[in-house]
């Protein structure tokens, strides 16, 4: 199955409106889908949390992707979706920094294990960051009270 990830969902301005008055109604309480022929079937908690949450994206102006959390990637599709190149996440997997497996010659990465690793990396960045600025601070080389 090819990967999704680069073919995002939008919505045209003209249904913007929609979208909020279904956000609006979704988030009001229990919904139900009403089939074709007049039965309503309701919405799992769950599935209404997750279309809560494609609205909610949606209503912000942004596109949005939906993909199994099982999602086999190919390197190019995982480079872009970390935000670096194909040889550099390749790099990255021969390392054993991501899970990977091969699909006869190619490499291949679930989803969950992109997503894993981004998680760490933001952490690890974050740390950097908050270490780098309580440094600056203890050195003179930053003035909180002037930088607002």
């Amino acid at each position: 199955m090819a990967t999704q990830v680069l073919e995002p969902i939008g919505i045209a301005e003209n249904e913007e409106e929609q979208v909020r008055t279904l956000r609006l109604s979704m988030a009001s309480g229990e919904a139900v889908l009403m089939g074709p022929d007049g039965q309503r079937h309701p919405i799992p908690n769950d599935v209404r949390a997750l279309f809560l949450r494609v609205l909610d994206f949606l209503q912000a102006g942004k596109a949005i992707a939906i993909l199994p959390y099982t999602q086999e990637m190919t390197t190019q599709d995982a480079g872009k979706l970390l935000g670096m190149s194909r040889q550099y996440l390749v790099r990255l997997l021969d390392a054993g920094e991501i899970p990977h497996h091969k699909v006869g010659t190619h490499r291949r990465i679930y989803l969950k294990d992109l997503l894993e690793f981004k998680k760490k990396r933001d952490r690890k960045r974050a740390t950097a960051l908050s270490e780098l600025a309580r440094l600056s601070l203890e050195a003179g080389l930053y003035d909180c009270k002037t930088a607002l």
